[in-house]
């Protein structure tokens, strides 16, 4: 079912792993600075399992006083000098920060169990040792972490009481909707998670045969792998992490090709604790790279500030400011909301008129881009994946455009897809892509998201209705917004038999469209 994704995973994964591994040698530069103050420590995990940390304390630390403590998971396939960097910075400011290797990767022990139950009781021994061993106050503990360390620390607040604060950052709320969304896998994603793992570490059997019916399609593991995810979603355990009443800090990017934007802002609004939300320009982690390095970084600076207000009860006003801060990928400077729902505040619909079919299998040349690449352009030269929305080919993709917009379109939040579908065949994946097009007809991607299915009786319509990925993005006056559909993806795989068609119809009925949420004028 995966037809022919085996090279483009391949070379994900290798280019991924090697992209990992650079950044791992490099990252251990702050180290020769942050070395006076550092001590390398081994901690007893859970089961007995070694895990390699290390901790920096402030200045002239000598036992006669409580400070808060910070704790720090490692990112997936990094070591535990990743966060030396802001660990001093931390500690120069009056904390207590220890980092460790978490279990299965590079010197720890143990193997790779993915935010399971053995790592989220590790986070806790970890905090048992710090109290133990170090200057640290334990009425004042914070976790925080990128990516694999942002899952890991908001599944341990949702576990252990004695967290009071979280910033969890380039992280996942909800591990199934991030890498198999719309029951479709993202297999760039899965590769490069895949890859580094086998270089940096060291595979749990079940993982192995997780990665294995990923890639497969197994639907007779769908279910299976489901529950997996959900054991390792701290979104399972939102009501334990609202009734522990940690202080949580969310921060994404809108292109995360790892751990879209949308599950992060559906969470968020599940949340009833003190909260901030976070979105800005990037791929997975990108955002937070620079002050890995100890360069100035406003998300390194936000968490700071999180953790003096919520650890040390510093009245520096983050508890006061908007609690939704965004950043367009289109203009510089951030926007204040109250709430996500606040973030579109008005929906304007793309009517979807007529029938179009396609034929499937066939890549249109319309395209989400390359994991990691592709948004880090748009990140820093504002160059996404572009289309000439013309010469896309109507057999193999279906093309909708909206009118010339007279003033700038700020789109906000999460536009929506609702379509009636008659395929020719029982199971078939579609991609959903919106575009931004100027004058001369090529378009800017502005979002996607794909949706496959299973068990259709071919022939017979039904509805779909698909939640795009959430971004934020200015479309010019004079330009107009394009929905086109297509099959094929190289950020997926597709589940479309040979010879498959596709027919998207409007019923008077239940009319199609595209509703885009937008920014209030």
């Amino acid at each position: 079912m995966g037809h022919g994704r085996t090279t483009v995973r391949t070379s994900a994964a290798g280019a991924v792993c090697a992209a990992l591994l650079a950044g791992g040698v490099v990252g251990l530069a702050p180290a020769a600075q942050a070395a006076p103050s550092v001590r390398f420590v081994d901690i007893t995990g859970d089961g007995g399992t070694v895990l390699k940390a290390n901790v920096v304390t402030p200045e002239g630390a000598d036992g006669t006083h409580a400070y808060p403590l910070i704790v720090l998971p490692t990112s997936w396939g990094l070591p535990q000098a990743e966060y030396l960097a802001q660990a001093q910075k931390l500690a120069d400011s009056g904390y207590v920060v220890l980092t460790y290797n978490v279990r299965g990767f590079w010197q720890s022990g143990g193997e790779i169990e993915v935010a399971g139950p053995p790592d989220i009781a590790d986070a806790s021994k970890v905090i048992d040792w710090a109290l133990d061993h170090t200057p640290s106050d334990p009425r004042h503990i914070g976790m925080a972490g990128v990516s694999y360390g942002a899952g890991i620390s908001l599944l341990a607040a949702a576990h252990d009481k004695r967290i009071k604060a979280v910033a969890a950052l380039s992280g996942w709320a909800d591990l199934i909707s991030s890498i198999y969304s719309g029951r479709t896998q993202h297999v760039q994603a899965g590769a490069l998670l895949d890859g580094a793992g086998l270089v940096t570490g060291h595979e749990s059997p079940e993982l192995r045969q997780i990665f294995d019916n990923f890639y497969a399609s197994n639907l007779s593991k769908e279910q299976e792998m489901i529950d997996w995810g959900r054991k390792r979603s701290v979104a399972t355990y939102v009501d334990q992490l609202n009734r522990n009443g940690a202080a949580v800090m969310l921060a994404n990017a809108w292109g995360d090709t790892i751990f879209p934007a949308n599950q992060y802002a559906d969470f968020y609004e599940k949340l009833t604790v003190p909260k901030r939300l976070e979105m800005r320009p990037g791929d997975h982690a990108t955002a937070e790279l620079t002050g890995l390095f100890g360069l100035p970084n406003d998300v390194w600076t936000d968490t700071g500030r999180w953790f003096d207000h919520y650890l040390k009860g510093v009245g520096n006003g983050i508890d006061r400011e908007q609690p939704v801060q965004l950043k367009s990928r289109s203009t510089d400077g951030y926007e204040g909301y109250p709430d996500w729902k606040s973030v579109g505040a008005t929906r304007r619909k793309i009517a979807l008129a007529g029938s179009s079919t396609i034929h499937a299998n066939v890549d249109s040349g319309a395209d989400g881009g390359i994991v990691f690449l592709s948004s880090i352009l748009d990140q820093v030269a504002q160059l996404p994946p572009m289309a000439s929305i013309p010469l896309l080919p109507r057999r193999w993709a279906a093309v909708w455009q909206s009118e010339r917009y007279g003033a700038p379109q700020r789109v906000r939040g999460t536009a929506t897809l609702h379509t009636t579908l008659t395929p020719t065949k029982e199971s078939g994946t579609l991609i959903a892509y919106l575009y931004d097009v100027g004058p001369l007809g090529f378009g800017k991607l502005v979002t996607n998201a794909p949706y496959t299915w299973y068990g259709r009786t071919p022939g017979e319509p039904f509805g779909v209705d698909l939640d795009l990925f959430s971004t934020a993005y200015d479309v010019p006056a004079g330009h107009r917004l394009a929905l086109v559909v297509d099959t094929v993806d190289p950020l997926y795989i597709e589940h479309n038999p040979s010879g498959a068609q596709l027919t998207f119809s409007s019923p008077s009925d239940d009319p199609s469209y595209v509703s885009v949420p937008l920014r209030e004028q």
